[in-house]
């Protein structure tokens, strides 16, 4: 395995609506009335991927009231989406006072989204001589694959993850280049994000004409190779391909900074963790919490090599959990409450 330092973003919505929907038809609710299915299922994900990799740099990035560039590009922008369940509304806050128990860094950044945090981080650590996984099921990161960023995706339930770097974005999305996913993106469209795409273009159309044309801007400079009504669609709904490419791209120039320092993965705060589990009445999510984290203590991870652990072992500083929650808001309890329709 390799030296190289590992850094782990994770898609914090994404999770924790994976988590919320895992349990919908048998939610978590406890005896004060309170639905903890996803911070249940938010938690789990997150120590399974710590048990598994044991990374050295980790945080976690959220949404904080959607992206002010896009609905100004397009005010139907993710103006679909259902109201954000209460349940999820409540949870937002347990699991960032968790995270910061943890010493786990939270990143977000007032108007833009968690893709675009994540997008701009893993750039900047990849100059750093990084190796960045984003930990989410969203395939919109596929855009982001090189050499040093991968996806980290969770299966179903209990499926364990894959790892999707350029070999298998090329083949999920059939194409030369990761770049080329935000062009059959901005193709298709995108109905969760109500982005539009191209009338009459669906996900094999896309695949077809990138294969042809490598772009939407080929595709458009070569519209007199088409045909029947496809040509009079793609004719008359250029601007519209290019407006949904620009809604698709995650952008890379968020104003947040990856100092590696804050990224460290360092010892939690059993105690205050354990108190919160205790008041969420989490009892074998405690239990698993304490064996992640014992585990990580004695260096329990016989598989992987001496010097994979001795680069694993987690970090005694402080400056992991004492400046990161500051950094881009204030304070953690301020930071990333509000989890309205807008913002997921």
């Amino acid at each position: 395995m390799s030296d190289q330092k590992r850094l782990f973003l994770v898609d914090a919505y994404a999770l924790i609506f994976r988590g919320y929907y895992a349990f919908i038809k048998n939610p978590r609710i406890n005896s004060k009335g309170i639905d903890t299915s996803a911070i249940m299922g938010f938690m789990n994900s997150l120590l399974d991927v710590i048990k598994r990799e044991r990374p050295d740099h980790l945080a976690v990035c959220f949404d904080k009231g959607g992206s002010t560039d896009r609905v100004e590009m397009f005010e139907a922008y993710k103006a679909n989406r259902d109201e954000t369940p209460e349940a999820i509304k409540v949870a937002v806050p347990y699991i960032q006072e968790i995270l910061k128990a943890m010493h786990i860094p939270i990143m977000v950044k007032e108007g833009y989204e968690a893709d675009d945090v994540i997008g701009t981080l893993s750039k900047q650590a990849e100059k750093q001589g990084y190796q960045t996984f984003m930990v989410t099921p969203d395939k919109d990161f596929a855009q982001l694959v090189s050499e040093n960023i991968f996806m980290y995706r969770p299966k179903s339930f209990g499926g364990g993850y894959e790892t999707w770097g350029i070999a298998e974005v090329q083949k999920k999305f059939e194409v030369e280049d990761p770049l080329q996913v935000i062009d059959f993106l901005g193709m298709m469209g995108d109905a969760s994000d109500n982005i539009p795409g191209l009338p009459g273009v669906g996900e094999k159309t896309a695949k077809k004409f990138l294969k042809a044309y490598g772009s939407m801007e080929g595709l458009f400079e070569n519209i007199h190779e088409l045909k029947g009504k496809m040509k009079e669609k793609v004719e008359a709904n250029q601007e519209l391909g290019l407006l949904s490419k620009k809604l698709a791209t995650i952008m890379l120039d968020v104003p947040v900074k990856f100092d590696e320092k804050d990224f460290e993965m360092c010892d939690p705060d059993i105690e205050a963790v354990k108190t919160i589990f205790q008041d969420l009445e989490f009892r074998r999510l405690t239990e698993n919490f304490l064996k992640t984290f014992a585990a990580e203590d004695t260096q329990a991870t016989a598989e992987t090599t001496s010097k994979t652990e001795e680069k694993a072992k987690p970090k005694t500083t402080s400056t992991a959990g004492a400046g990161q929650f500051s950094l881009f808001g204030g304070d953690v309890n301020e930071a990333d409450t509000e989890t309205s329709s807008a913002s997921h």
